[in-house]
């Protein structure tokens, strides 16, 4: 039985799942994991990484390699996504995960994917336990340097779009102060809007019936609102948050100290000073959903991009 890793390295956390076919599902986990290690620091100022973003993940992909060797697997696929793309000095990143990578499949490299093909991944793997009546699903992945809108059904994605606007890049270009001020949240909500507005114009969401959302803000967002003492997957996955709750508690964040969010407990250290701009972009997204197709609830998936990639390498 074919074992496969599937490795995300985007703008703020580089993730690693290991899985093989399942018996009643697509997929059975056998190690899923996240870190921290925000690649894109100040990538939207500079253009580039910096040498010790690229150390971060260099030391977290090393730790990876060991689990996928001791895990047996056959296939590896490692795709970067917005952070890369802007990055002027990539074939260093790229020269660095080669050498790691080749330790579990010799000739294995790093993709840099188009924003289309990281909304395909992420819409398979979002919407696989999904009821096909749900549909269309729109499918929405905020990342640390962009955010992916994505509408499809059980045949595939219809229309797609990747925004650059992310968690990471609001932060960094709106929100400088602890806690933001009125003045700022302002700047970077016309910022998140005027971002956003192209993703609504290239797709069209009208027919949509399902929200769905993926990536660590909104499963974050999701564990805050169901009172969690501590991160827990199982009871994030597919769980549902309405959007007057889910604009109370971006609101509350986006308010808050850093030493207060820092403190709260599904909150991961790596996600305390840029949850505020994700929880704005959050706002934006609810509000275009309900506006456009009467949207009024979103769908948490813990299952996004590293799903779609295994179940790809499977195929």
């Amino acid at each position: 039985m074919s074992v496969v890793a599937a490795v995300d390295c985007g703008t703020n956390s580089i993730r690693l799942l290991v899985a093989k076919p399942g018996e009643t599902t697509p997929l059975t986990d056998i190690h899923r994991e996240m870190r921290v290690v925000r690649l894109g620091q100040g990538v939207d100022a500079t253009g580039q990484f910096a040498d010790e973003a690229i150390e971060r993940t260099r030391v977290a992909l090393a730790d990876y390699v060991e689990v996928m060797v001791g895990a047996g697997v056959e296939k590896v696929r490692m795709v970067a996504t917005s952070a890369t793309r802007d990055a002027a000095n990539r074939d260093r990143f790229f020269a660095m995960t080669a050498e790691l990578l080749g330790a579990v499949v010799p000739g294995a490299i790093a993709e840099v994917i188009t924003g289309d093909e990281e909304a395909q991944l992420s819409f398979r793997g979002a919407v696989g336990e999904l009821p096909a009546d749900q549909g269309p699903f729109v499918v929405t992945d905020l990342g640390g340097g962009s955010t992916e809108v994505v509408v499809g059904d059980a045949d595939g994605v219809t229309a797609s779009f990747s925004a650059d606007v992310g968690c990471v890049r609001v932060t960094e270009r709106a929100l400088p102060s602890d806690p933001p001020t009125a003045e700022e949240i302002a700047a970077a909500q016309g910022f998140i809007a005027e971002r956003l507005a192209e993703a609504f114009v290239a797709v069209d969401v009208t027919s949509a019936h399902t929200w769905v959302g993926v990536a660590g803000t909104l499963t974050t967002l999701s564990a805050l609102h169901l009172g969690l003492a501590e991160y827990d997957s199982d009871a994030i996955h597919l769980s549902r948050v309405g959007r007057d709750d889910l604009d109370s508690v971006c609101r509350e964040l986006v308010g808050m100290t850093r030493a207060e969010r820092a403190a709260l407990g599904p909150m991961h250290p790596g996600r305390v000073d840029v949850i505020g701009g994700g929880s704005l972009v959050t706002m934006e997204l609810a509000h275009q959903l309900a506006q456009r197709a009467g949207i009024t609830e979103l769908v948490v998936s813990e299952h996004d991009i590293l799903d779609g990639i295994a179940l790809g390498l499977l195929d």
